[in-house]
């Protein structure tokens, strides 16, 4: 079994084209960390850290000393031993998922590569394809505008909306977007915005006025819920729980509290390992389930793609941050201008090196 010989941490940074905002807060430029490693044989397995303080508290300052420790611990270790580096940086780093994330995926991309096959074949037998929706930002109605009509000529026919700052103005742009893309699917994201008695009459005025919405996430604070239960249990569309459920110990709870009939895994919020697990124990469970991500790169991003082509329980897929990073769908092979990744032409790891992230 190959040894890790030596171990990175860097900036990765780059321009957006827009600014990314959603009711919790903006992200104005891409500002993540890069892990990798670099076997006795040459190869190099790569993960990223999407730090997103305004989600979930942690800083890059801290994430970037973690990945300096988990460096020290990873040098001269077997490549195979992920599991037991996995049960280190949980206890080593319970409060900064986002660095487990990028440790995992560089080590998981690295025993890959040696093994010469792709990815998801970590997770299933066979690669699916997947369609992402888009997200149209926190924006004024013209913005909604402009972005709809962009993206739908792009191909695309789901969109997931942010909300969360004002409710009379996330109608009308809910209403333009049903007028602008009809018959497509819309997913409505809060971002904890609101209350249950708020969002439970947004859904009647929708309603209404005939737009259907065919998923609502995270609609009330995340640690509120009793108001997501309240939601769930209030309305036929399906509710997805995504800050509310940010770890292994919280899926379990959800899934037993009947929390809600979807949850949204993201590899940021808990690692990749646990993100497998959390989406196994779920499926298993009859809960739906979305992925998501942060304010990623392609290499996170495809990451998680590996995850859901090759476990194939994903009923959401939410992997569309490339679109706003500059470049970085052009090169990327895998993706599509219209959302879709296939995996079948990976030949070994994740299949995307830094070089591929965006325009220089």
């Amino acid at each position: 079994m190959p040894t890790i010989k030596t171990a990175g941490v860097s900036a990765l940074k780059a321009r957006l084209l827009q600014p990314f905002r959603t009711s919790l807060g903006t992200h104005n430029s891409l500002e993540n960390i890069l892990f990798s490693v670099t076997l006795d044989s040459g190869i190099i397995g790569h993960g990223e850290a999407a730090v997103a303080p305004h989600i979930t508290g942690e800083s890059y300052g801290a994430t970037f000393r973690n990945l300096e420790k988990a460096r020290t611990f990873c040098e001269g270790r077997k490549i195979g031993e992920l599991e037991k580096v996995s049960a280190w940086l949980h206890k080593e780093f319970p409060l900064n998922p986002s660095a487990v994330a990028a440790v995992e995926t560089a080590l998981l991309d690295a025993l890959t590569r040696s093994q010469k096959i792709p990815m998801w074949r970590t997770f299933g037998k066979k690669a699916r394809q997947l369609q992402s929706d888009i997200t149209v930002v926190l924006s004024d109605l013209g913005e909604t505008r402009r972005s709809v009509k962009k993206f739908y000529a792009q191909g695309f026919r789901a969109f997931k909306v942010k909300i969360g700052r004002d409710l009379e103005l996330d109608i009308k742009r809910l209403l333009a977007l049903q007028k602008l893309a009809p018959r497509c699917r819309i997913y409505v994201d809060a971002n904890q915005g609101y209350s249950a008695v708020e969002i439970i009459k947004f859904l009647d005025v929708l309603k209404k006025n005939g737009v259907r919405v065919h998923l609502l996430e995270q609609p009330v604070k995340k640690n509120d819920w009793e108001g997501l239960k309240k939601i769930s249990r209030s309305t036929k569309i399906p509710v997805c729980a995504d800050e509310s459920v940010r770890s292994l110990d919280d899926a379990r709870r959800a899934i037993k509290f009947k929390l809600a009939p979807v949850i949204n895994i993201k590899i940021m919020k808990c690692g990749l390992l646990h993100a497998e697990k959390i989406a196994r124990l779920a499926h298993r469970n009859g809960i739906k389930l979305m992925i998501g991500g942060m304010m990623e790169s392609s290499i996170a991003m495809t990451a998680s793609a590996h995850l859901a082509a090759g476990m194939g329980c994903f009923d959401y897929i939410d992997l569309d941050t490339p679109f706003f990073i500059k470049g970085a769908v052009k090169l990327n092979p895998y993706l599509s201008e219209s959302g879709k990744y296939d995996l079948k032409k990976v030949k070994a790891g994740i299949g995307i090196t830094p070089e591929q992230l965006y325009d220089q």
